[in-house]
């Protein structure tokens, strides 16, 4: 049996379709603040030194050599924004415990890395920066999103330097959408099939395929280099024109071979070539 579709429903799923891919592309020019320098991923850090990821050091360090900064926030239980990846400390500290059953005061106590350097609180890191460089926050929201963007924009607030958010929340960014709208903000991503995420068919698809930019307007989509040569990066960059962050950059090969697909470079475990500006290379947009 041939099922028919109308021309119009057909119009209507590719017009729902498109509209559900597409990002904010109306302030290219404020992204130019992060395209102009390496983000220096939690840092330019060392874990099995004094400068381990998301570190006081780590953040001096990549601001004395000249790169932007990428962290991770998430909250402890007592409600402090803190800079940690994970979401417990079984790698950074060797406990089984998680960031959120721990207070602030609690976290004090643990090294990172067999390191002095303990987890800081963001509002400490953001003294630190302190405008010295760009800043790519991303927002650990994917359990809570609503509290956290709450202390994260309050603290931002008062920062004096540029700065943009990212988060694989969709909430999270539509949190920042209405009550900070000039904020800019970034959807992150990647392949959920490609990385073997075990996720539900059509939440994966969603996601891969950035579906829920039409909710909240992301300024920048932050990929997983490792598939910038599959059909969502494609499309985002080619058909949507949307800036691109590529995360993370591993070698200086690895850098080289993504040029073309990306504006914004997130790298870690190297220290890159002298910077190019890359968007010469870019078809015009």
């Amino acid at each position: 049996m041939t099922i028919v579709i109308p021309g119009m429903v057909t119009i209507s799923l590719l017009s729902l379709f498109y509209c559900s891919m597409l990002p904010e592309t109306g302030r290219k020019a404020r992204m130019q603040a992060f395209e102009r320098q390496y983000i220096a991923h939690r840092g330019f850090h060392d874990n099995r030194g004094e400068c381990p990821e998301n570190s006081l050091p780590a953040f001096e360090r990549a601001i004395q050599m000249g790169y932007g900064i990428e962290l991770d926030v998430q909250l402890t239980k007592d409600g402090v924004p803190v800079v940690f990846h994970d979401w417990d400390l079984k790698r950074a500290a060797g406990v089984d415990r998680k960031i959120r059953d721990c207070t602030f005061e609690e976290l004090q106590s643990y090294r990172l890395f067999g390191s002095s350097q303990t987890i800081p609180a963001f509002e400490t890191v953001l003294e630190l920066a302190d405008g010295r460089t760009p800043l790519i926050i991303e927002l650990k929201a994917e359990i809570v999103h609503r509290e956290l963007c709450e202390k994260c924009a309050a603290l931002l607030d008062r920062y004096p330097g540029e700065y943009c958010i990212e988060s694989f929340s969709p909430l999270a960014l539509g949190w920042f959408k209405r009550h900070r709208p000039n904020v800019l903000r970034g959807q992150l991503a990647t392949n959920h099939r490609g990385e073997g995420l075990k996720t539900p068919v059509i939440v994966r698809e969603m996601l891969t395929y950035c579906m829920l930019n039409g909710f909240c307007r992301p300024d920048f989509i932050a990929y997983n280099c490792q598939f910038s040569n599959t059909l969502p990066v494609e499309m985002l960059r080619y058909f949507y024109e949307c800036k691109m962050a590529a995360w993370t950059i591993k070698n200086q090969g690895e850098l080289n071979r993504h040029r073309k697909q990306f504006d914004v470079f997130i790298f870690d475990s190297f220290e890159p070539d002298q910077f190019v500006n890359f968007n010469k290379k870019h078809p015009k947009r």
